[in-house]
């Protein structure tokens, strides 16, 4: 054992050791304030200066993450916030925690990675634990980071010590969250797998080690498309079923009755959320580098980067039916969010639908409660507010479009004056309404 492992151990286990975080948004902020809840000093990094001095006055910009929590946590005076990374030299752990989106042709964009990994380089130190969080394909942390770092001269598992483990939020999940939530740990060596152990066992209830980064970030990739597939199922049975004349939510609800062997996805009008949109694209991608094809996940991928257009096509022909054309009408998009009562709005397929309808003629307002202005985006610019979520805004439009099941949205007499409804939820159902010898709008399933 090394001295600055040996070292680094003794601060871990008295939570002296200073924990740096950089990037503080859905994943970072979240992280950085469970450890400061137990007992370690950090320090959060960001890019976006707006983000450290909201925190500094006590300010959430993430509505589950509550203000009083963040409050709370910088009164305490061990926490702070800042964009200035020439402190990340005074941080014993640095824990990176930074987007890993798609280029424009699906590949797999480590600008983020690539950019935050120098900074942390330019300042390593001898004694520093690094662990790259962000979702990515395997061999990214020995490919990108490790060389990085060796080149300032430090060996690692001596001199520093790094290691992969992936991030596991879910966004507005009551039931998990950073604490609960188990954490996978794969160190580049066995001196960086104990320090980086030992530092989530700190804060984490329980922290599962494996024998390489490289396992980390495949298992991450394998939730991930393993939850990509199964919606591509349900969305494809629906597709299927309608044809049929068959319900698929119902048709779901009876299978799921089996005790074993069939777990419940439910079809939507497409994916959203950082993760499964995404991350199955970096192992096609890397795949191919090893001349392997990942045909199952490119099939799905297809399936579900297909359902905004579905959706599209629903609304014409439901429209249609009430004598209107897309080109002309009025269409209320309910939700931007990308699931039901949080404001995270990454990858959500309302974006598309709404550009969609736009290219179409259709003009399109949202209602979102939690978002009440659309956030410009790497993709995406809508330049619109959300319209109040009353009886009376619904019955101006020819036409609403659910895509996000928001608690808000659940109350039959909204719907009093509409006149269709596209649900792609199933929200409506359960309101009793769009069922036989039911008054109020006419539903359509999409």
């Amino acid at each position: 054992m090394s001295d600055h492992h040996a070292e680094l151990l003794r601060r871990i286990a008295g939570r002296s050791a200073r924990v740096g975080v950089i990037g503080l948004g859905y994943v970072g902020l979240p992280l950085a304030l469970l450890f400061e809840e137990s007992g370690f000093p950090v320090v959060g990094f960001d890019v976006d200066r707006n983000k450290p001095e909201a925190l500094h006055r006590g300010e959430s910009y993430i509505r589950h993450i509550g203000a009083e929590r963040v409050a709370g946590a910088f009164a305490r005076g061990r926490i702070v916030a800042t964009t200035d990374f020439d402190r990340l030299g005074d941080c014993d752990a640095v824990l990176v925690c930074v987007p890993t989106p798609l280029g424009r042709h699906r590949e797999p964009d480590l600008s983020y990675v690539r950019s935050t990994a120098e900074e942390v380089a330019r300042r390593l130190r001898p004694g520093q634990l690094v662990v790259l969080e962000s979702t990515t394909y395997p061999g990214t942390t020995r490919e990108e980071l490790l060389p990085r770092f060796r080149a300032r001269g430090l060996e690692c598992g001596k001199d520093f010590f790094l290691a992969f483990s992936p991030e596991r939020e879910d966004p507005g999940n009551r039931s998990f969250h950073t604490q609960n939530i188990p954490k996978v740990v794969g160190g580049m060596d066995p001196a960086s797998l104990e320090v980086a152990v030992a530092l989530y066992r700190a804060a984490i209830e329980k922290v599962v080690p494996v024998s390489s980064p490289e396992v980390a970030e495949a298992a991450k990739i394998l939730e991930n498309v393993f939850r990509a597939v199964n919606i591509a199922l349900a969305n494809e049975m629906k597709v299927v079923l309608d044809k049929m004349g068959i319900n698929v939510w119902e048709v779901i609800e009876a299978a799921k009755t089996k005790p074993f062997g069939f777990m419940p996805f439910y079809p939507g009008p497409g994916l959203g959320g950082h993760c499964i949109p995404l991350d199955p694209f970096y192992l096609t991608w890397k795949a191919a580098e090893h001349g392997a094809w990942a045909r199952f996940i490119e099939l799905a991928g297809e399936i579900n980067t297909s359902m905004p257009q579905y959706v599209i096509e629903r609304t014409a022909r439901a429209l249609n039916r009430h004598g209107k054309s897309l080109r002309g009408s009025k269409a209320l998009v309910l939700g931007l969010s990308y699931k039901a009562d949080i404001d995270d709005d990454r990858e959500s397929p309302s974006f598309e639908i709404i550009e969609r309808l736009r290219a179409e003629g259709v003009e399109v307002a949202y209602c979102d409660p939690y978002i009440p202005v659309a956030r410009p985006g790497r993709e995406h610019d809508l330049r619109l507010a959300s319209v109040p979520c009353t009886a009376e805004e619904f019955a101006r439009h020819d036409v609403l479009v659910v895509s996000t099941a928001h608690s808000d949205f659940k109350m039959a007499e909204l719907y009093a004056g509409a006149k269709l409804v596209v649900d792609t939820r199933n929200l409506m159902a359960p309101l009793g309404l769009g069922v036989p010898g039911a008054a109020g709008p006419e539903v359509c399933r999409a």
